[in-house]
């Protein structure tokens, strides 16, 4: 197993000094050792759009980003995950291109979901869309096949543009089945020891179904790719955007799940100003988690969170979140969205601009992560404790750009002067090494208005406090083999 129970840094390859080789270079000169759980590179392969999401191949690494020995020297310090978008490819991929020269003849025809694989005479029904969980206005698109002029509707799960840049697989068919393995094994080949199976709870299209997380189909698509990618010493992270029990469920067959309810609990722990409910949930979840507050996308709300708020207070949440400067994301299906509405998927922001740049409040919120049971990831603007860039918002008018600022050397050099970088990555250092961390996990009985969480192993331990009034934030632990106290206020 290359999973080890360390942070990991999230970054894209060009967002820490322009490239994998300055990537390099950063996490030797920075940041060296902090990050021995490993490093999530965004998708670094050559892409259409959607900032690397929408691949053309997983074979190369994109030029201006470096090369497969970059990827190598990285992993050789510490694991490197990297994407595999199992549901779609992207339309200017060389495989979607020769279906859109001759279509049905193509010998790539079968990667893809031409609509009679769902309605026998490819025509859709109405009450069949109904029932989709979507993520555009329509989960199709057609294209003009150059050769006969005729026109074909294909499934795409996702994408802004019409027709969509990302082309859904068809991963009940062996050519989708041999493709997959052959990326999987080039991953293996060029020392990437994690792969995250983005989007994979969209790869089940079933007539009458939400075409999202389809039990059982799911599982069996789950058990053959995990099979393929552990017989290449690679451990996978499913990334599913759902309802928590659709969540504990994958958790409970042994799989690695995303915690993405913990982003928004603590939120909502500072603005609502109540520990109640994230103590609830601490002692209730799986532990087989990757945790997270920050990402390329937003913190989640809908549906990852369905059933775990009141309208009242994740209105509260979202209201504040937008008073400072944060944006949203919304459900697109009427029958998804709460009856009063409620429709937000996602949060948009900055983690520290979204804690007012709260320092205290912040490092407090990253220790509860660390506290908390998991493999911690923390994503390379909140590593920086960077603010949310409205600038990109307005050149790209891509809302999700308000995270996503890329960081020069100078940039970099000057962050880590800050003192809650500091302290953050003091922080990254004790949740490393502490031997407690791999010990037992208890959730303190306090008042609502105070959280205590702790580890012990045999004679190691820590603890962390926080206190909303007045806040405050301190960890305790024992020197490592000794009797001696340590603590660090946040």
């Amino acid at each position: 197993m290359s999973i080890k129970n360390q942070v990991q840094l999230i970054t894209y390859p060009d967002s820490l000094g322009g490239d994998l080789r300055k990537l390099n270079l950063v996490l030797d000169t920075y940041f060296k050792g902090l990050f021995s759980g490993g490093t999530h590179i965004l998708p670094p392969f050559p892409s259409s759009g959607d900032r690397g999401f929408a691949p053309l191949t997983y074979a190369e690494i994109e030029p201006k980003f470096g090369t497969w020995e970059d990827i190598k020297r990285i992993g050789e310090k510490s694991p490197v995950l990297l994407d595999l978008m199992v549901n779609h490819i992207s339309a200017k991929s060389t495989f979607f291109q020769d279906f859109l020269e001759t279509g049905r003849k193509s010998k790539y025809a079968d990667l893809f979901i031409t609509l009679d694989k769902i309605w026998p005479d490819g025509i859709p029904v109405q009450a069949d869309l109904d029932q989709i969980f979507l993520r555009r206005a329509e989960p199709f698109s057609k294209f003009t096949i150059r050769q006969t002029g005729e026109v074909e509707s294909v499934w795409t799960s996702f994408g802004k543009t019409i027709p969509s840049e990302q082309i859904d697989l068809d991963i009940h068919s062996p050519i989708t089945r041999d493709l997959l393995e052959k990326f999987i094994l080039n991953f293996s080949k060029n020392n990437v020891q994690m792969v995250r199976l983005d989007a994979v709870g969209y790869v089940i299209k079933k007539r009458g179904s939400t075409c999202f997380f389809v039990e059982p189909e799911i599982y069996e698509f789950l058990d053959w790719i995990s099979e393929l990618a552990h017989s290449m010493n690679i451990d996978l992270l499913p990334e599913i955007h759902s309802e928590y029990e659709t969540q504990f469920r994958l958790a409970q067959k042994g799989y690695w799940i995303y915690d993405f309810i913990l982003p928004y609990s603590i939120l909502d722990a500072f603005i609502n100003g109540t520990f109640g409910r994230l103590k609830k949930y601490l002692r209730e979840r799986p532990h087989n988690q990757f945790t997270m507050l920050d990402c390329h996308d937003g913190v989640p709300l809908k549906p990852d969170l369905n059933g775990l708020y009141t309208h009242e207070d994740a209105q509260k949440v979202v209201d504040v979140c937008l008073s400072r400067g944060a944006n949203l994301s919304y459900v697109i299906s009427p029958k998804y969205q709460d009856e009063d509405g409620f429709n937000v998927h996602q949060i948009r922001c900055s983690y520290y601009s979204i804690l007012d740049c709260n320092d205290t409040a912040y490092l407090a919120a990253r220790a509860i992560q660390f506290f908390t049971p998991g493999i911690p990831q923390v994503y390379y603007v909140g590593l920086l404790a960077g603010e949310n860039d409205l600038e990109s918002i307005k050149k790209t008018g891509e809302g999700r750009e308000i995270n996503r600022h890329n960081f020069t050397l100078k940039e970099i050099e000057q962050a880590i002067e800050k003192n809650v970088v500091k302290k953050l990555m003091n922080l990254i250092q004790l949740r490393n090494t502490h031997p407690a961390f791999n010990g037992e996990f208890e959730v303190g009985s306090c008042s609502d208005k105070d959280l205590v969480l702790s580890w012990k192993k045999d004679e190691d331990f820590t603890e962390l406090v926080v206190k909303l009034e007045p806040l405050s934030a301190t960890v305790t632990y024992n020197e490592t083999g000794t009797q001696a106290i340590k603590t660090m206020h946040l």
